[in-house]
């Protein structure tokens, strides 16, 4: 098989804000005597620090992290977009990269002198690519629009192009960001089952991805990344297994989060869970009327006629379950007060035993809305085994899978 990509002691510094002269010129002079950089000098962020790993010939490798971990940044610089600070990195073979939408396109070009282009850069002939090149276009879907410039494109479009071209064209490693997620469900379902066939094929796939059930479908290793570094690196279960417990919630403080976002006029102090008898509760079974409470305070007692209160329940490894909020049952909630609480009640809990991470969402309306107050992952929800259909038959599913109530019949044909 043989390594095709060879990471040793990567680093990526940036200096955030303005340089003063001191700093600067005692940067220059350490370089120029072969010192290293400051590892905390004021203003400076490693996006990576002391990064190694080798890739086989043929491995599907997912990448995980949350945001700011390096994932995005370690893609760049493997696909030459931005040069490392320190380190090194031995590739073999040709490089296909789609990180972000748009890249390596020529918006002024249309989609088909943009296939070429990027054949091109791979180093490959105008012949080597006509015989891609309506397989490209039968898969991207964009037919109609290919002598249109791209920049006319909309994101979907350019993502539908650029995922065809990178897949399409022969490239011995392929490395795809998060940015498949801008694409409708079908043509991601599409991309996924080509990435699939791509690993298949022998070839080399990097895939940095949120869904850890897109990751765990398609990779045999994951890499966690925290903080620029290599927290795990291992096959895909433990890395998964790894990751959703090193980002448990339990235990912060909602008072004290430091992770929210929004304009604050409006804050969720707590999070609640109760259930039907009215009792605080962390722990409840599937099929139990369930309440989420959100307590707020409005010191000001701003108002916001179209308020829109908002949960987001997801797996532990980040799998969407179920959204919910007052604006899409078409409630309102009338003058808000100085302290209060918003809460979603949500009869018999329709989701089978495991831990879920809630995230809410305050914001001034549901449609172009400003935000007021979020915080991801804001807290952990246990929801144990439960009788939710009544009849004793405890069906064994997935996390994240719905339960449904359904009733079944008989008819005759005759």
């Amino acid at each position: 098989m043989g390594v095709v990509v060879r990471v040793e002691n990567l680093a990526k510094r940036y200096q955030l804000g303005e340089l003063s002269r001191k700093t600067f010129v005692a940067d220059w002079r350490r370089k120029l005597s072969g010192g290293v950089e400051a590892e905390d000098a004021p203003g400076v962020y490693w996006a990576l620090r002391d990064v190694s790993f080798d890739v086989e010939q043929g491995e599907v490798i997912g990448i995980l992290g949350r945001n700011g971990a390096g994932k995005s940044t370690l893609l760049k610089i493997l696909s030459s977009i931005t040069a490392p600070t320190r380190g090194s990195i031995k590739l073999k073979g040709r490089i296909a990269s789609l990180l972000e939408v748009g890249t390596g396109f020529h918006q002024e070009l249309s989609g088909r002198d943009n296939v070429f282009l990027n054949g091109a850069i791979l180093g490959m002939s105008n012949r080597e690519v006509a015989s891609k090149f309506d397989e490209i276009v039968a898969f991207s879907g964009v037919e109609q629009f290919l002598d249109t410039p791209v920049k006319r494109y909309s994101s979907g479009m350019r993502v539908r192009l650029a995922f065809a071209v990178a897949a399409h064209l022969d490239a011995e490693l392929l490395m795809i960001d998060e940015v498949l997620a801008v694409g409708d469900a079908a043509f991601q379902a599409k991309c996924l089952g080509k990435i699939g066939e791509v690993a298949g094929s022998g070839r080399t796939v990097l895939f940095v991805s949120h869904n850890a059930a897109t990751v765990e479908s398609l990779c045999k290793r994951g890499i966690v990344l925290r903080s620029g570094r290599v927290a795990f690196d291992g096959t895909q279960s433990e890395a998964l297994r790894f990751y959703a417990e090193q980002n448990s919630v339990v235990g912060v403080s909602m008072r004290e989060s430091a992770d929210r976002v929004g304009s604050g006029e409006i804050r969720v102090v707590e999070v609640e869970f109760r259930n039907r008898l009215g009792r605080v509760v962390q722990t409840v079974n599937s099929g139990d009327d369930l309440s989420v409470w959100l307590h707020f305070e409005n010191p000001r007692e701003v108002q916001f006629p179209q308020l829109n209160a908002r949960i987001n329940v997801h797996t532990q490894l980040g799998v969407p379950v179920f959204t919910q909020s007052n604006q899409l049952v078409g409630k309102g909630f009338g003058k808000l007060p100085a302290r209060g609480a918003f809460v979603c009640k949500i009869p018999r809990l329709p989701v089978p035993a495991s831990t879920y991470r809630v995230t809410f969402q305050i914001s001034t309306s549901y449609r172009q809305a400003e935000m007021i107050d979020s915080v991801e992952d804001a807290t952990e929800l246990t929801v144990e085994t439960g009788d939710f259909f009544g009849t004793g038959m405890v069906p064994a599913l997935p996390s994240g899978t719905s339960l449904v109530p359904a009733q079944w019949e008989m008819e005759s044909d005759v």
